[in-house]
């Protein structure tokens, strides 16, 4: 089910301006703590934006994720992920490390984890070769406030939140500190149940399908991390991290009421598709890390080791049942039965060294290797109640791949007005997929080894104390999810549904990006991104044997470029009542792409082609209003809207949201009130049309109107420092589990 509504809801595979793109493989954290505002609050520096938040009243209170999504430059149009402008997926790092979890676990971790203690936040916009990112990632880099003494703190969160259903969450966080030991924990669980309504409709001229109703995603979490640090004296360290979750997400359901018309006929059928799908799955990761500095420039070696173990199982029925005008059950017509098992295990290593030279010159290389095998052994049994007829399509699909990586930096301050950084990064991939049971010969073996050399150059001027500009230029990959690999269908209706595909290949991501700033107040950014053999799902819609289909396929999709331009803020006002960062930007996207097979049935479908060039627009803001003196009310005001725009499924209507929040203060206590969406015009409607007369509408709502209300309590020492945060060897292939 997850799959499914992850496929349709769309928005966070393709909002490539507003919100970026969906990575899928995404954001990753363990663990963030709290927040506030420095004078100098926004600023640019050689490769990253800086956001200082010494004292900012938005993080108290807040978690993790709500401080993110008022971080200049940073947005989400659906509250699950978070994107840097322009960029598909924003990854998350804390003091330079990237974060252990999938994706899933993040969402769920990030949202019930206060924001406390964090010193300021960089956004990197195009990273450099150092980093192990995909696509055209980004990275937000939270970095804690430093304290010191022994003892232990902590705090509680509690929340409820009412949507179309109620939801609520908790958590528990500790920090623990006695001379060179450093102990942290988290606990977290939450409840929920993620409702949807949807509208889809598809056709031609000979025939038109709609499908309307409901999908119901009940979901408990319940998830934490532990991580012990232990420093032998000031240049040796060594560190564990262990992170778990789990989700349970029993009696999904999906109630569709479809109308099938054939206009040559002038007849029409009547059926519903009812599904139910029961689901649960474990994520466990643990990195050992060591760290040694090499001497007094701040030179180091970082050596990580790391396993990870996921598991999903899942099964379903779905029906599609005989109906007439009236919406009357008249008897089952069919019967899918489904197992959808998933097993990923990873061992990874890394080895990172950086070498400080005098002179303000700095050479990084290092390497990395991910080993993962992952076993889907997928049950696919249709009994048709027609003619009595019972078929198997069992699928046992088993995936290998190796990866070697290894990349060089050279940064080099030149003067106090000019700096640079040139790199290179090699990445080798072997893979190796099989299907022991599979019908179609194609798919017994599928191998494929490709490697790639990833550039990478950026360089900075400060004009003068006000004016600074900046020039990047990267490339990387963009690697298929495992899921994505998986040859499995997930059903929509009998004739609708969506398909994976083991022979999806790499996708080559290059960009550019001009930057100038303003008194470290204002800010341009321009960028262009071209990507070649785009990884995105296409609508492949005709008449296949006697029935009109519509098949979701995911595929490679031709290439594409996105041009950029973006100006913004980040400002105090009225001697710091007022508190906004602001931006508007424009989009064109130029699409290049067609298909018309199955790559897994080899079944020919009428055309599918997007060569259209589109134009968008969008607006964001956030502001945050002190209405006291004593510091202790405060109002908070956030607005975004999203122009209409060409995606690979056709045209996404616009978007907007204005979110409202009332907080206040009473000593360790906060106490927050949220409306969010509160004018109800978060709605998703996608509609195409091409040349050859097929259609396809797609209109969802999500009911992201909620009112939340959220209780923290702070304890302890507050001058506790925290556990050293560690970055992870797994970290790359932990988001491509979602």
């Amino acid at each position: 089910m997850k799959k499914l509504i992850t496929t349709l809801s769309l928005l966070s595979a393709t909002l490539a301006f507003a919100q970026g793109n969906q990575k899928n493989d995404s954001v990753k954290v363990q663990k963030i703590e709290g927040v506030v505002m420095t004078k100098k609050i926004f600023k640019k520096e050689s490769d990253r934006f800086v956001y200082d938040v010494a004292n900012s009243p938005v993080a108290k209170g807040n978690t993790a994720f709500g401080l993110l999504k008022e971080t200049p430059l940073v947005s989400s149009t659906d509250d699950k992920t978070l994107t840097i402008a322009g960029k598909s997926n924003a990854v998350i790092y804390i003091n330079g490390r990237e974060t252990q979890m999938d994706a899933e676990s993040l969402v769920q971790f990030l949202k019930n984890t206060p924001a406390e203690n964090i010193q300021k936040i960089e956004v990197i916009t195009l990273p450099g070769s150092e980093f192990k990112v995909e696509s055209s990632d980004g990275i937000i880099n939270i970095i804690l406030k430093k304290k010191v003494g022994d003892g232990l703190n902590g705090n509680m969160r509690m929340n409820n939140e009412q949507s179309y259903n109620n939801s609520s969450g908790a958590g528990v966080s500790l920090n623990y500190r006695k001379d060179k030991l450093g102990i942290s924990t988290n606990i977290n669980t939450n409840d929920n149940i993620e409702e949807q309504y949807y509208i889809l409709r598809n056709g031609n001229s000979a025939a038109t399908n709609q499908s309307e109703g409901r999908i119901s995603d009940p979901n408990r979490n319940l998830g934490g991390y532990l991580n012990i640090d232990y420093q032998f004296n000031d240049n040796n360290s060594l560190a564990l991290t262990y992170n778990s979750r789990a989700n349970r997400s029993y009696d999904s359901t999906i109630n569709l009421f479809n109308t099938t018309t054939d206009l040559a006929e002038n007849t029409t059928d009547y059926t519903w598709t009812r599904s139910k799908e029961n689901a649960r799955s474990y994520n466990n990761s643990v990195n050992l890390n060591y760290e040694m500095k090499t001497d007094s420039l701040g030179s180091k070696l970082n050596l990580n080791a790391a396993g990870l173990l996921y598991r999903r199982f899942q099964s379903s029925n779905n029906f599609t049942i005989k109906s007439d005008a009236n919406k009357n059950d008249l008897g089952i017509l069919q019967k899918i039965y489904m197992e959808q098992p998933q097993y990923i295990d990873n061992f990874s290593a890394t080895a990172d060294y950086i070498q400080k030279f005098k002179k303000d010159l700095t050479l990084s290389f290092g390497g990395n290797f991910n080993k993962t095998k992952t076993d889907n052994d997928t049950k696919y049994d249709t009994f048709n109640y027609r003619n009595d007829s019972l078929t198997q399509k069992p699928n046992h699909f088993l995936y290998d791949e190796n990866i070697y990586g290894g990349y060089v930096t050279l940064e080099k301050i030149f003067s106090p007005k000019f700096s640079g950084k040139i790199g290179a990064r090699y990445e080798l991939t072997q893979s190796l997929g099989k299907s022991d049971n599979a019908q179609d010969e194609k798919l017994r073996n599928i191998k494929r080894d490709y490697d790639k050399f990833l550039p990478y150059v950026s360089l900075n001027y400060a004009v003068n104390d006000n004016n600074n500009i900046s020039y990047a230029f990267s490339s990387r990959m963009r690697r298929p999810s495992f899921w994505e690999l998986n040859p499995v269908r997930n059903i929509l209706t009998e004739f609708n549904y969506t398909q994976n595909n083991p022979f999806v290949k790499a996708s080559s991501v290059y960009n550019h990006e001009f930057t100038y700033m303003y008194k470290n107040s204002y800010f341009l950014i321009l960028k262009h991104t071209f990507t070649k053999d785009v990884i995105t799902q296409v609508p492949l819609q005709g008449v296949i044997n006697g029935k009109n289909q519509l098949r979701y396929i995911r595929t490679n999709f031709g290439d594409q470029q996105e041009m950029s331009a973006m100006i913004g803020m980040q400002k105090s006002f009225f001697k710091g009542y007022l508190t906004s960062n602001f931006n508007v930007g424009v989009q064109r996207n130029v699409n290049d792409g067609s298909l018309d097979m199955d790559p897994l049935t080899g079944d020919i479908f009428p055309l599918y082609e997007n060569h259209i060039k589109s134009n968008s627009f969008v607006l964001q803001t956030n502001n945050n209003i002190r209405l006291d003196k004593n510091k202790t009310w405060f109002l908070g005001v956030n607005y975004f809207y999203v122009d209409k725009q060409r995606l690979d499924l056709g045209e996404l209507k616009s978007l907007m949201s204005l979110d409202l929040n009332v907080k206040k203060i009473w000593d360790q206590w906060t106490f927050s009130l949220g409306l969010n969406d509160a004018l109800k015009t978060n709605l998703v409607e996608i509609e195409d049309y091409q040349t050859n007369g097929n259609y396809n509408y797609i209109n969802q709502n999500r009911y992201n109107q909620s009112l939340e209300l959220t209780i923290v309590y702070n304890f302890g020492n507050q001058k506790v420092k925290k556990v050293r945060d560690i970055d992870s060897a797994d970290k790359d292939i932990k988001s491509r589990t979602r």
